[in-house]
Parts: C-alpha cells; structure tokens; sequence
C-alpha cells in the first residue's frame, strides 16, 4: 500500500497535537473519487477540532487527518461514479475530515469542476466560506429586499461572502469588524461597519431582522437587544444559542452542509468577477500547524490557503 504525507491530529490540544505524518493513502470506494489535492482551505473549524471542543457533537477516532475542503484533480474514479473523469480539476467540502493529506477520497456528489479562471488556491478558499454564508443567510427563512441584517465576523472568510449575498438580495447590511478592515467591508456592500475595538455595536445598531453570528461569545448575548421584534439570530459559533436565547426572542443554531451545486453557482460568479473572494494569505503544508493556530489567535480578513506545491 502507498503511503503519502498528511496533518495528522494524534490527541486533543493545542498545536503540539497536530504533526505533519506519513500514513496510507486513501482508496477509492464506490460512487467516489480520489483527487489529488492541490490546496486546501484553512477554516476556524481546524483547531476547535484539534481542541476537543466539538468532540461531544463530532466523535472522532483518533489518529485523524485534518482538514475539510480541497482543490485538486480526479486521480482514480470509483465504481458507480460518474461524474468526473481522471485529469478533472474539482474542487468540494468533504462532509468530514481529510483535506489535509496529498490524496483525499469522497463522495463525487461532494465536488463541482473548477472554473478554468480560478486557479487551485483561489479554488480551495470556496466550498465551505461561500456556501455556510449563503445557507446561514437563508437558515431562518426567506431574506425580504429592504431588510436589516447585522453580520458579525464581516471580514473573515464566511462574514465577507455574507455580506455580499445580504447585499445582492437588496438588505441594508450593517457589519462588526476591526477597523483596519473597515473599507474592505464597505467594498463588499456593507452600508456601516462597527469598529468593534472601539465602538459597542448595540450602542450603534436597533431594530435588526437578521443577525449573522459568526463570532459567538458575549457577542451574542449582547446581540439579542438589537433585534426588531420579529428578528432572529443565527448563530455558527454557539451550539447553546437555543438555551440563551430569551424569551420571546427566536436564535437558530447552524451548522453547514455541503452543495456542490451551490458552490458551483458561486464559484461562477466569483470567476465571472460578480463576487469577490479574498484570499488572505497561501502557506506552505510545512507551515500549516503555525498556519491553523494563527486562525486560532489572530482576526484575519478573508481566507488562508495551504497550497500543496510550496
């Protein structure tokens, strides 16, 4: 059996629990592909997995290989599957673990072929931020043009395509974010961006229809003053929302599953220039450990990517 380089979580912890390893490569099973991964996405998931916090939610048997979404090309294609050909660029969320090694084998429903003007990492930056933004966008029902949605985490990954989505459906966009990304959150539709570091937003915002929780914590507690009287908070980061929500108030927990079919609709558009994508930085898969804990750690704007070929 071959073997190939992956990022393997031995136990639970900070980043000494991760290690670049060496394990057996995957093989392909019926209705699957394998796919060379060229890049993956770095998502805040990585390490909140590696910390046990999701563990009672998500099992896991441990060693695991890390990792959810990639860009890469169809190396083997399994019986039943169909829809792609060996030499296919892909690019798709796992529904699971994976991504982090030099082959990653799934389900071919989970993957939609690359637009030829996105390039691999601009590709892996995709499947997971665009599509949990526009489903956590609509998790609560339809979103009525003239709307008022309040999007915290606006500069990251997810919270960027939220607020263009929010926008593209006619909404009145307010946004939290650090003020030195203030402008790019503004370039992306938002019509006011709260400098969190310096103002409070429910000092700044009311009436809200919509909140968009990416960044849980006393965030959330403080978001339920804001809402109008039919608002709703839709939180990604608290899995205990339903218990704080108060009552007369409605808080919907979110959790994203993959759509190709979505991802390929969207990625389109980002080709085509009608959304725009940031990738924030590309590291080498030797300093992906340093990479996942600086998501941990540090407010980035947009996304990171590890790209295989560094």
């Amino acid at each position: 059996m071959s073997s190939i380089r992956a990022l393997v979580l031995k136990h639970y912890g900070g980043p000494e629990a991760t290690a670049i390893s060496t394990v057996p490569a995957p093989e392909v099973g019926p209705n699957q592909v394998l796919v060379r991964v060229k890049a993956a996405g770095i998502n805040g998931l990585d390490w909140k997995v590696r910390e046990g916090y999701v563990r009672d939610a998500f099992p896991l048997q441990l060693p695991v290989v890390l990792g959810i979404e990639v860009a890469g090309v169809v190396e083997a294609v399994g019986p039943g599957a169909s829809r792609f050909q060996v030499g296919d660029r892909v690019m798709g969320s796992l529904g699971g673990l994976g991504a982090y090694a030099e082959l990653a084998a799934a389900n071919e429903s989970l993957f939609c072929r690359i637009p030829t003007e996105l390039n691999d990492v601009q590709a892996a930056a995709l499947p997971v931020a665009s599509v949990a933004a526009w489903q956590s966008l609509y998790a609560a029902g339809p979103l009525e043009r003239g709307q008022r949605v309040l999007i915290h985490g606006a500069a990251g990954g997810l919270g960027g395509f939220a607020v263009q989505f929010a926008r593209q459906a006619g909404a009145t966009v307010f946004a939290t974010a650090r003020g030195r990304y203030a402008e790019y959150v503004r370039g992306l539709g938002a019509e006011e961006v709260i400098d969190y570091e310096k103002q409070r937003f429910d000092k700044v915002v009311k009436d809200i229809d919509l909140v968009l929780d990416y960044v849980g914590g006393d965030v959330l507690d403080r978001s339920w003053g804001v809402l109008s009287e039919k608002g709703v908070i839709v939180g990604t980061t608290s899995p205990d929302i339903l218990k704080r929500t108060p009552g007369g108030r409605r808080g919907v927990w979110f959790v994203n599953k993959p759509d190709s079919a979505r991802l390929e609709l969207i990625a389109r558009e980002v080709a085509q220039g009608r959304l725009r994508s940031q990738v924030s930085a590309v590291v080498a898969f030797k300093d992906l450990v340093a990479a996942i804990e600086r998501n941990r750690t540090q407010p980035h704007q947009g996304k990171a990517v590890v790209d295989f070929s560094l």
